[in-house]
């Protein structure tokens, strides 16, 4: 939820550091089949049509799908705001995996955020002692406020990694032309 809410906040930081949206254009993100593959089988998942095809395989293919975004991210760690992507990735897939392929929620946060518990199709559960508690989605946006759901440090990561990736690739160009003017002897 939080790559929704950080690509405009990095289209906005981007342009309030005079960037320019022709940027994104010239970011150079290696390997970006793996991370839309690994995107999209997490979104099909997460319906009841993909919860009911993988079954009982639905925790490994979640696990598998977050490790095929995360090495995306690692081949592309020298983008600017990458190492902070790669940092909520792994924290993520840490607790997901340790979890036995699922993201275990706060019963607080998901209360917070108005829902009734984890419900069916989806990653969340609720665990009485988490493994890695600390990277579980113990937060929450509160369910007065749009896209109300629960998220985890991980996530908070991702996101603030992802609007530096998207404003600093929007302030290259600009630096690209900016040209040295010749001083007056």
């Amino acid at each position: 939820m939080f790559m929704l809410w950080a690509i405009p906040l990095g289209i906005a930081v981007g342009f309030l550091a005079r960037g320019q949206l022709d940027g994104l254009s010239r970011l150079r993100f290696r390997w970006a089949w793996l991370a839309v593959a690994g995107l999209l089988v997490q979104i099909v998942l997460f319906t009841p049509t993909g919860d009911r095809l993988a079954g009982t395989l639905g925790p490994a293919i979640y696990v598998g799908s977050t490790f095929l975004v995360f090495l995306a991210v690692l081949r592309n760690i020298r983008l600017p705001g990458m190492s902070i992507v790669a940092l909520g990735s792994i924290s993520n897939l840490i607790a997901i995996t340790a979890n036995g392929g699922f993201m275990p929620a706060e019963p607080a946060a998901l209360a917070t955020a108005g829902l009734d518990g984890p419900g069916e199709h989806t990653n969340s559960v609720v665990l009485e002692t988490p493994a890695f508690e600390p990277l579980t989605d113990i937060f929450a946006i509160p369910e007065a406020l749009p896209f109300a759901n629960v998220f985890s440090v991980g996530d908070v990561l991702l996101g603030v990694g992802i609007v530096i990736v998207i404003a600093a690739a929007m302030r290259r160009p600009v630096a690209a032309q900016l040209e040295v003017q010749p001083t007056e002897a």
